[in-house]
């Protein structure tokens, strides 16, 4: 329950901004439940070859989202090479496995950080535009019922999270859906037709969408954002490692690698998405103190079994889009607050390079995302790499943090610093 709103928004809004069908967005769902259960049993599983062996459970990237929305979008692409670029991403993890500790070089904290202030920053306008209504062209967009949808499920998660603790919170999101979902119900703005269409039970469909394209600008997309999702699945292991008392490796972290290629391939294949660690399971984890990893086979099971009842799935179409915007501000604004967190506790922000890094790539993802036609007079194969706001920002901050720190020079924060800071 912890993972699921997270799980469920994404097809949600990458389906909605490609205008999937009911019936495609019910697949979509399904799938994606079914592969968040098996990529969760991969990486449970910790045999000699893959999987990392530690209670985690695996959810779709958000990271992936805007990239995934701009590469369907784009002319010449489609969604077939958002699935291409998914596999090959996968592919490229799981056989690089080993290299990641020198890979993860590029990215310390000044970079991971800003790549994930920037993810918050630019999915924000998305969940505004949800939350009047979906389409600005749309005479209702804006109306009094879609703003008291959406800014009600809002006030409502704020509120839980200020009055309530322990799991209750930990579901804040998921439960504010279900409420302004019912709300909407009372005043008629729910849609019951895709639960109404839906079948009770389905089989799975490899390549459902069509034989994946493979486009190199695409692929280096996805490898890029892969990339940043191993460095922040590598934080969440050495964490959980320390709340289970088990001492990681480097090869426990090379075969949670493995595992993390695996479901991303597996997302490509089955036409979900690629896959990463979770980590507000790991705070339930500490705060229930129950460490063994038989519940989260369960949970994953429990996963897979939804992806096979197409109803359930219909259940999430029913969420109107005001309300999910309203449970996207908070969801993605956490987001945002999570890369400024990283910054504040492990980057020294007294050196004036790393001010200078996060403000160019802050600054540079969010101008390409408010701005989208600047590089319209650019080759499309380019264009696909500077025309998302995320992978702007990312290869600003990679380059310029070798610019200034090289591969050995990052400092992270230290008590002395921060000592010599408050003496100055």
């Amino acid at each position: 329950m912890a993972m699921y709103a997270g799980a469920v928004l994404v097809p949600l809004i990458v389906g909605g901004a490609l205008e999937f069908s009911h019936e495609q967005l019910t697949y979509l769902i399904c799938i994606d439940l079914l592969a968040c259960g098996v990529a969760t049993l991969l990486q449970v599983w910790g045999n000699r070859f893959f999987g990392i062996g530690l209670p985690v459970m695996l959810g779709c990237a958000f990271q992936a989202v805007s990239p995934m929305i701009a590469i369907g979008q784009s002319d010449g692409l489609g969604v077939s090479a958002i699935y291409g670029a998914i596999i090959a991403s996968g592919l490229f993890i799981f056989l690089f496995s080993g290299l990641f500790g020198k890979l993860i070089a590029f990215f310390p904290p000044v970079v991971t950080g800003s790549v994930v202030t920037i993810i918050g920053v630019t999915l924000i306008p998305v969940a505004l535009t949800d939350l009047g209504g979906g389409d600005a062209a749309s005479p209702d967009f804006g109306s009094p019922l879609n703003l008291a949808l959406g800014f009600g499920v809002f006030i409502f998660i704020i509120l839980l999270n200020r009055f309530t603790t322990g799991f209750l919170r930990s579901i804040s999101v998921l439960v504010g859906l279900i409420a302004g979902t019912i709300i909407a119900g009372l005043f008629g703005a729910v849609d019951y037709t895709p639960l109404k269409e839906a079948s009770w039970f389905h089989m799975v469909q490899p390549f459902y969408f069509g034989r994946p394209t493979f486009h190199v600008s695409a692929i280096l997309t996805m490898i890029l954002v892969s990339i940043v999702s191993v460095a922040e699945s590598t934080g969440v292991f050495m964490a959980l490692g320390k709340i289970v008392d088990k001492d990681i490796k480097s090869e426990d972290l090379t075969r949670g690698y493995r595992a993390e290629g695996l479901a991303i391939m597996l997302g490509g294949i089955f036409n979900s998405f690629p896959y990463t660690t979770y980590s507000q399971n790991v705070g339930l984890i500490q705060m229930s103190r129950v460490k063994t990893r038989d519940v989260i086979v369960v949970a994953g099971g429990l996963l897979i079994l939804l992806g096979f009842v197409p109803k359930i799935a219909a259940l999430t179409q029913l969420v109107p889009s005001s309300v999910l915007g309203g449970a996207m501000i908070a969801l993605f604004g956490m987001v945002l607050s999570s890369g400024i967190r990283m910054l504040g506790d492990q980057v020294d922000l007294n050196r004036h390079e790393n001010l200078l890094i996060i403000a160019c790539s802050v600054g540079m993802g969010l101008g390409v995302s408010v701005v989208p036609g600047l590089f319209e007079s650019l080759p499309a194969w380019l264009r696909i790499l500077v025309d998302n706001g995320i992978v702007a920002g990312s290869v600003t901050a990679i380059i310029m943090n070798l610019l200034f720190n090289g591969l050995n020079g990052h400092k992270p924060k230290t008590a002395a610093s921060e000592t010599e800071a408050e003496t100055n």
